[in-house]
């Protein structure tokens, strides 16, 4: 069996699109997706970046939705591992490379690690432009005003936008990006991060990318305050966290509890406070 499932040429042609995407922050580059054992819609984008860049020295953590034991986090992972005999973790600080659906861990990235974002729709300019040619059009002129509209409508109407997740960013001052469907409270640690941040979206066979320590901002007037999730005065049922994102859920009697969506996190301060 090949090694990392993808063929070499394959491997070197993505790798090519990646550097460029590098190169050039935020710029939607086109990519020759292959066929995967898996179902377009399960990752298959971020997954074709993860086996074009993994080797016998990489440590992989794979989350969906921040959590390491999902059907699609363990399907992927169990591939990844499968074709590669590389070492696994749940471990954030120990992973080498991250792939992840919909999140940004809650602890911060390092230098040496990279974060592939599995993207189901890459171009945020769909939003208000449904032709391609003239979503290409206007980022080459850079011509965002229609999105500029679409904020301003929200909030004239509603005070603010209404935009939950995949918040539209503004990369290195250049380039409007989707950040892929994370909630607008991840959107801030895009910016000058310290990782390799890649997004990849298979079905629409396209790949950009965040390199470390670039200008990421979300696209917000000036007299408005970008405004994340706000849980008051909620805490993590498990681990008491005021400081992270989290799930509303309720339990078989019809209560209320929030519990910490990175499952890593909740896991860490859960074993610090045992120590103590």
């Amino acid at each position: 069996m090949r090694y990392a499932f993808l063929d070499e040429e394959a491997k070197k042609e993505i790798r090519r699109s990646i550097l460029k995407a590098i190169a050039i922050p935020g710029y939607i580059v086109s990519f020759a997706s292959r066929e995967l054992p898996v179902a377009r819609g399960w990752g298959t984008g971020g997954l074709q970046i993860t086996l074009a860049m993994i080797n016998e020295k990489d440590t992989l953590k794979v989350i969906d939705q921040g959590c390491d034991g999902s059907v699609n986090a363990v399907n992927i992972r169990n591939f990844i591992k499968s074709v590669t005999n590389v070492e696994t973790t749940v471990d954030t600080k120990e992973a080498s490379i991250i792939q992840t659906r919909h999140r940004i861990p809650e602890i911060e990235l390092q230098e040496r690690q990279t974060l592939v974002f599995q993207v189901p729709i890459p171009d945020i300019m769909e939003t208000v432009e449904p032709n391609l040619g003239k979503q290409k059009l206007l980022h080459a002129n850079a011509d965002y005003s229609k999105l500029w509209v679409l904020l301003y409508e929200d909030t004239s109407q509603f005070g603010d936008s209404r935009i939950s997740n995949r918040y539209p960013v503004m990369v290195n001052h250049r380039y409007a990006m989707d950040p892929s469907p994370i909630p607008k409270y991840d959107t801030p640690k895009l910016g000058n991060s310290k990782a390799l941040q890649l997004f990849g979206a298979g079905r629409e066979k396209k790949i950009y990318a965040i390199p470390p320590y670039t200008d990421v901002k979300p696209l917000k007037f000036e007299d408005r305050e970008f405004k994340v999730e706000n849980f008051g005065d909620k805490v993590c049922s498990r681990c008491g966290s005021n400081e992270s994102f989290l799930d509303e859920v309720y339990d078989d009697e019809g209560l209320t509890h929030y519990y910490c969506n990175d499952t890593d996190f909740c896991d860490n301060r859960l074993e610090i406070g045992d120590k103590k």
